[in-house]
């Protein structure tokens, strides 16, 4: 049985490459119902298209508020009968009415350690502060901006000659495995959200999960 997506980008869509890869490898039960987004002349959009998935885009500016905006997006969503929502590199803050009615069913892939570095520039943020680690998380959406229960991690040491751009390269190819198996951990029921935790195998987490080196998540 395969779990019903849609994705949600709003750039290029390497993630969205990550996951159409795996699923075409027999790695995800899962089908894509839509790729959709804000910006028509998104690459995440013509790569989709090439792989015969229907795509949907959405100029804000022909909205006047963002709800307004968010609700016509997430109907056309429901009506393609997702079951799970993927942020992948969607850059716009979701209204709450949206959050509240996709609880438990939206994720979104965040370039820092979660709760560090919420928002933008992350990469420099991390360099900035001195830190001796970075990585990404894979979380469930909730109201609050990239602060919904985390799901994963993964982990990259940070080298004294980094920069934004190597560590922002050294980090990619994780990120794309970590969003990978955790959309495969929902397909297959083993993680889901309730009462604002995150579970897997039917027990809560004290702490996120963490990508292991052959790309498996495990306990921290």
């Amino acid at each position: 049985m395969t779990l019903p997506v849609a994705v949600l980008a709003s750039g290029r869509g390497s993630n969205l490459a990550a996951l159409i890869a795996a699923r075409a490898a027999g790695e995800l039960p899962i089908e894509f119902t839509l790729v959709a987004g804000d910006k028509a002349d998104a690459p995440a959009l013509r790569n989709a298209e090439a792989h015969g998935i229907p795509t949907f885009a959405l100029e804000p500016k022909s909205f006047a508020a963002r709800a307004e905006f968010d609700a016509a997006l997430f109907a056309n969503v429901k009506a393609s009968g997702a079951q799970l929502v993927v942020l992948a590199g969607y850059m716009r803050i979701l209204d709450p009415a949206v959050t509240a009615q996709w609880t438990g069913r939206m994720i979104n892939i965040h370039p820092s350690l979660l709760p560090k570095y919420r928002g933008l520039h992350t990469h420099r943020r991390a360099l900035e502060a001195g830190d001796t680690e970075h990585g990404s998380s894979v979380h469930f959406v909730s109201a609050e901006l990239d602060g919904g229960p985390v799901i994963a991690q993964v982990r990259i040491k940070i080298h004294p000659r980094d920069t934004e751009d190597t560590l922002a390269e050294r980090l990619l190819p994780k990120e794309h495995r970590l969003l990978v198996a955790c959309v495969g951990a929902i397909a297959r029921g083993r993680v889901c959200e309730r009462n604002g935790q995150t579970w897997c195998d039917g027990r809560p987490l004290a702490k996120p999960l963490q990508l292991n080196t052959d790309g498996r998540l495990a306990g921290a």
